[in-house]
Formats: C-alpha cells, sequence, structure tokens
C-alpha cells in the first residue's frame, strides 16, 4: 500500500541517494538523486525527470528540501536512513532520537569518511520530515553477534577495553539480505543453513554466516581491512605505515590516505577502479588491468576460505554486489581457486548471471552451491524501518 511508503535515504559526503519504498511488496515508487553537494555545481534528479541544478554550495538540507516539494502530496510514513557505523552501541535497527544521534556522533572517528555524511543527511532529514519517524539501519550491526574470538585483534587487551578497538564489519544489511534472499531460492529454512555471501563492489566483503547470524566477516575496525576493493587496499602489513614513512617521508594521514583511495584495483591497475572498464582492458592485452583483476580474485577465493573455519560446513556460496551479479569471469575465476572445497561453475548459467529462478551458476557435478543473489539493501532498510515504527 502507497500509504506505508517509506522514505529511504543513503546520504554520501557529497551525495544523497533516496527511494521511496512500499515495504510490504518491495515496489519501489521514486528513487531521487543530489550529487556533488557542497559544489559550485551540485545537481538533483528525481524519478524520470532530467537532471537539474542546484543553488551553488547546496548541502543536504537543501538537497532534501528540494526533493519533499517535489514529492508533495505523496504519503510518507516513515524514513530510513543508512548508517555505517554503529560501533559496539547498536546491535540492531533502533529509532532515532537525540541520544542515538549523539552515539552516532561518537563512532565518527571509526568511520570518518561515512558517519559524518550519514548525520548529515539524518539532521536535514528531521529539519524537513519533524513529524515523521525515523530509523538508523546500520552496516555493523548484522555483524554484533561475532564471537570474541573473531572480532578481537592480537593487540593489549586494553586497547579494546579502553577505546573499544576490535574487528567490526561492514555491508551487513547486504549480508543479512542476501543469506535471506538465498534460503528461499535453496528452498530451505535459514536457520537450517551455513552460508559465505561475498559482496562485490567497489567495497567488498564477505562473511560467513550460520543460522542467520554473521559468525565472522572479511573488514574490520573500519572498511579498510579485507579483500582488495576499488580504491582500498584491503590487508596490508600493519608495519607498512612505518616503512613508507621512514621511505617517502608521507605522513600516517597521506598513507591512509593512499590505503583508502589510490590503491586496490586503481592501485594495482594504475587505469581504474572500475571492474568494467578493467575487463575491457584485459581483454585487448593491458597486462596490469589483468593482474589487478587476478589478485582481486586470488585474495577473495582467499578470504572466503578462511571463512570456512567459522563454519562446521558450507551449505551455498552466494555472490552479490554490482561485481558479484554482473562480472561472469571474476565469478568463474574465483570458483576455479576453490576447487578445495569441490566448487565448480557451469559457463551457461553464469553467462546470463544464474538460472532465473535460483539464481545457481554451479554445475551439477559440483559438491557446493553456487548463486548469485540481487542485493536490496534499500528494501531491507525499508522494511526494518516499518518493523520498529510498526512496534512503537
Amino acid at each position: 500500500m502507497a500509504d506505508q511508503a517509506i522514505l529511504v535515504i543513503n546520504s554520501g559526503s557529497s551525495s544523497l541517494k533516496l527511494a521511496l519504498i512500499e515495504p510490504e511488496s518491495g515496489h519501489v515508487l521514486v528513487r531521487g538523486m543530489a550529487d556533488r553537494l557542497g559544489s559550485s555545481a551540485p545537481t538533483l534528479r528525481l524519478g524520470s525527470e532530467a537532471e537539474h541544478a542546484l543553488p551553488p554550495e547546496a548541502d543536504h538540507g537543501a538537497a532534501l528540501s528540494e526533493l519533499f516539494a517535489r514529492l508533495s502530496g505523496t504519503h510518507i510514513s516513515a524514513l530510513g536512513h543508512r548508517v555505517v557505523h554503529g560501533g559496539e552501541s547498536f546491535s540492531e535497527s533502533v529509532l532515532l532520537d537525540q541520544r542515538v544521534i549523539e552515539q552516532i556522533r561518537a563512532c565518527v572517528e571509526l568511520a570518518p569518511l561515512h558517519n559524518p555524511a550519514n548525520l548529515s543527511g539524518i539532521v536535514a532529514a528531521q529539519a524537513c520530515f519533524p513529524q515523521l519517524p525515523q530509523v538508523a539501519v546500520f552496516d555493523t550491526a548484522f555483524h554484533q553477534t561475532l564471537p570474541a574470538t573473531a572480532y578481537l585483534y592480537a593487540v593489549p587487551y586494553e586497547l579494546y577495553q579502553e577505546h573499544r578497538v576490535r574487528r567490526y564489519g561492514f555491508h551487513g544489511t547486504s549480508h543479512r539480505y542476501v543469506a535471506g534472499e538465498a534460503a528461499l531460492r535453496l528452498g530451505k529454512p535459514l536457520e537450517s543453513l551455513q552460508l559465505i555471501t561475498a559482496h562485490l563492489g567497489n567495497g567488498v566483503s564477505a562473511c560467513a554466516v550460520k543460522a542467520g547470524r554473521s559468525l565472522d566477516t572479511t573488514m574490520g575496525l573500519t572498511p579498510l581491512e579485507g579483500l582488495v576493493m576499488g580504491t582500498r587496499s584491503g590487508d596490508v602489513d600493519p608495519n607498512l605505515h612505518e616503512f613508507l614513512a621512514h621511505r617517502t617521508g608521507q605522513s600516517l594521514h597521506q598513507i591512509s590516505e593512499m590505503l583508502n583511495r589510490q590503491s586496490g584495483l586503481l592501485g594495482l591497475s594504475g587505469e581504474s577502479n572500475d571492474m568494467r572498464i578493467l575487463l575491457e582492458a584485459a581483454a585487448a592485452g593491458n597486462q596490469r588491468a589483468k593482474l589487478a583483476i587476478d589478485v582481486f580474485c586470488y585474495r577473495l577465493a582467499k578470504g572466503i576460505l578462511g571463512l570456512c573455519a567459522a563454519l562446521e560446513r558450507v551449505d551455498a556460496l552466494v555472490f552479490t554486489g554490482g561485481i558479484g551479479e554482473h562480472a561472469a569471469s571474476v565469478r568463474a575465476s574465483t570458483i576455479e581457486q576453490l576447487q578445495v572445497l569441490g566448487a565448480s561453475v557451469d559457463a551457461a548459467l553464469n553467462a546470463v548471471h544464474g538460472h532465473p529462478g535460483t539464481g545457481c551458476i554451479s554445475s551439477d557435478s559440483s559438491r557446493l552451491p553456487v548463486l548469485v543473489v540481487p542485493t536490496n539493501e534499500e528494501l531491507m532498510i525499508a522494511r526494518e524501518t516499518a518493523r520498529l515504527v510498526s512496534a512503537s
């Protein structure tokens, strides 16, 4: 029903995406996006409208005000916000109030690229929609079920006690959604399954899920830890910072910026952080593009095998995210390096990104079922928002 529509907001540092969703049906009534906020030429697009300019230096509040004006007459029952880092404060989604906002602000040091932007969207939305309930849905919440053996670093324990230095994990909303969808496609209760989910986009992480609960994941204190990503290095020797500081004279901040923004696929290839561009370049003979893809797939396979330690068995491997859903050759290369699990791919099914009904891409002889399941974090946020508002 349209009168149950939830406005889902994903606020980035210079962008704001929104979707008006009916949580029960999953129907998207309208999408909108504001880009280049805070710059001299911010833009906004709503639905099928042509992109148009916002006033120079327009911020999240101005963008939301404009979007709300264009949505006038549309009933919105509540707002759901994606928040990247909730630390240990949040193991589930919560209704927003001032106390929650302050706890999100306290996590800014843990996600300096993400939480300030998320807060900007929340503050702007509360100014535009003061009468509506609003909910925060955390990327980290799903991973609060990790045992201490998985979330603790082997550093002085006082760092955890005093500063909450530990592994948190991210992409939790996506991992949770695709685990549930995979269970439906396999025709088995989620509580009976042990899965590995691989979210492959510009950010990349994998997760071991048992009975619908996260037991381990590849990202850590921040989204930099783990697998090779678009511009992030993933795991490196912790002493790299000191080594580079002595050899290049760079500051710790400069080295961290390099590892976050100039590494990964972009750093290895020298070409792009976009897997589509790299696949085309590799096909045309670009050896560094091929190398970047090969490293990406090897590290992914290695990460998947490492997550097996958290499980007694693996009932299925699930690919999702932009790369996971659309890059057949990346999936094939990764699965080829998982032969120890008895995994093999059906080339025809993989080429069309999975069986139309199940999303299966594994061959009949494969001991490990492999699925492609499109993620839908917006729908997960909408449903979480509707659930909390209804309960309250």
